[in-house]
């Protein structure tokens, strides 16, 4: 087993930091304190690694596609070869399952190895050329050839709620490297241990394919090293999952900059659900337990959790309701990942409970560990959801809030009236195929990823696939923060005129990469 020092890395070392403070992980099912301490990384830690990052930025993204590939693929081995005690400290540090984690590490090994293929297949590139046409009347046209290149050093903020696919070797960093951008994790303090190890395997993975010891770098810390990652002037994107007010703090910095860069920020949704009349009146039980069970998935954290219901008053919308709640009454209450997490689900739930036009439809059973809470499900109408807006703001965590509309107008006006979202599902049976036209394109200006029936729990890592949405899902609409599209987020593209053929990029003049000639693909 690789032993967890509390160090930072940087420049392919491990080094104690230059902060003043130090920290602990927390095992949440017991709130006791694991070793080791872990070291804050001071100013002059972000400046070194960024600097390092700097310097290693032009080299990097001039490695061949196979150079680039190969260490992709060089990071997945680095982190299955960490065996059982990886996923053992991330158990301690998370509270998540052994075989929740299994199943979260072959997701991040697997992207890995895509973003490799993706890189291999050139088609990222988007190259282009437009050829000279010096007898062209009036006026000849000149040689023209463009390529898409990596933006620079990209800081990558880890999530707390997924210790390997959104953090040291997530999809941001996954894709800043095959972008050919060195990367700075800013690590998530709910699980250090889990990241030094990841980090050492990225490490381990640079040295093997003999790449700039600058091209990675983990560094543990409060917010002021974040801000500090932000602010450098070598960092020239971010790369972010959490809060909306953590998202937006950096947002706010990075815009602040003598030179402002993007913040790819991945920060709120809850994520509704359109039971639509005819799924409703056939489906009802179904319906109900499919709902309970994504909604109490490992303690409800995962930012696609179906937080909020609409669906048509009546009888089925009652025997809906009962079903959930002795759907809920099954289910037992689990760790959360952090105190925090735990604190802020309490309260959000204590605000929903204690609102005068809610009514609690149900609670889960309590349990033994620490940090830990029932899931609930609230009831409201949708004249009070629109008269108060606390009730569209996200609590993360297994709690939902079911809203009765009057007809469909209703819903049609709700789904308007909604913030941004990653996700929408419509419930739908072929009888309401109607209904859901009308709702369909509203839900195509609202959300990223329009889901027929099925639950939003779950999102699958490929060519399609759209994790963003609309602010304040993400910050950038046009962006995904999961699937190969990704890599677009950390790329800019160049055009080259007129330039002798010696000094074009090696993949302007491959021929075997696809590319537009003329307007054509060939």
């Amino acid at each position: 087993m690789t032993t967890i020092t509390g160090d930072i890395l940087i420049g392919g070392e491990a080094l104690p930091g230059e902060g003043e403070r130090s920290f602990r992980a927390t095992d949440p099912k017991t709130g006791a304190s694991l070793e080791p301490a872990f070291a804050f990384a001071g100013e002059a830690d972000v400046d070194r690694a960024a600097r390092l990052a700097w310097d290693a930025f032009d080299s990097f993204r001039e490695t061949s596609l196979d150079l680039r590939a190969r260490f992709l693929e060089a990071i997945a081995d680095e982190i299955e070869a960490l065996g059982d005690s990886l996923i053992e400290r991330a158990a301690a540090e998370t509270g998540l399952s052994h075989r929740r984690l299994g199943i979260e590490r072959a997701r991040t090994t697997f992207q890995l190895r895509l973003f490799a293929k993706v890189v291999r297949d050139g088609e990222w590139l988007d190259l282009r050329i437009d050829p000279a046409i010096p007898d062209r009347k009036p006026s000849p046209s000149l040689d023209i050839r463009l390529r898409q290149i990596g933006v620079g050093p990209v800081a990558v903020f880890g999530a707390s709620n997924f210790p390997f696919a959104f953090s040291v070797a997530g999809g941001d960093t996954a894709a800043a490297f095959a972008a050919g951008c060195p990367v700075l994790v800013k690590g998530h303090p709910a699980h250090p241990g889990t990241g030094e190890l990841v980090g050492r395997a990225v490490q381990a993975a640079a040295r093997t394919c003999g790449l700039p010891a600058g091209v990675f770098a983990l560094l543990l810390g409060g917010t002021e090293t974040g801000a500090a990652l932000v602010r450098h002037p070598a960092v020239r994107s971010v790369g972010f999952t959490g809060s909306r007010g953590g998202g937006l703090a950096l947002v706010a910095i990075a815009a602040a900059r003598p030179e402002p860069i993007p913040v790819h920020a991945e920060m709120s949704s809850i994520n509704p659900v359109f039971i639509l009349p005819g799924a409703l009146a056939s489906r009802t039980e179904e319906i109900a337990k499919g709902f309970v069970d994504s909604l109490s998935l490992d303690a409800g954290q995962y930012c696609t959790n179906p937080g909020l219901v609409y669906a048509l008053d009546g009888p089925d919308l009652e025997a809906f309701l009962a079903h959930v709640e002795a759907a809920l009454a099954r289910k037992h209450a689990e760790a959360m990942l952090t105190p925090g997490i735990h604190s802020a689900f309490d309260k959000g739930v204590e605000a929903l409970a204690t609102n005068g036009a809610v009514q609690t439809l149900g609670r889960g059973q309590t349990g033994d560990d620490a940090n830990s809470s029932p899931p609930a499900v609230f009831l409201t109408d949708a004249a009070a959801f629109e008269a108060d807006e606390r009730l569209g703001h996200e609590v993360f965590g297994a709690s939902s809030l079911v809203v009765r509309c009057a007809d469909v107008g209703a819903m049609l006006e709700a789904a308007e009236r909604m913030e941004g979202q990653l996700t929408a599902t419509l419930q739908l049976d072929d009888e309401d195929i109607s209904i859901a036209r009308r709702l369909l394109p509203v839900l195509e200006r609202r959300v990223g990823r329009i889901l027929g029936n099925g639950w939003p729990t779950g999102v699958e890592v490929g060519y399609a696939m759209v994790h963003g949405g609309p602010f304040p899902a993400t910050a950038d609409s046009r962006f995904t923060s999961v699937g190969t599209l990704s890599i677009r987020r950390f790329l800019r593209p160049v055009s080259y005129q007129n330039l002798p053929e010696a000094l074009l990029p090696e993949v302007l003049r491959d021929e075997s990469l696809p590319r537009l000639v003329d307007g054509k693909r060939v």
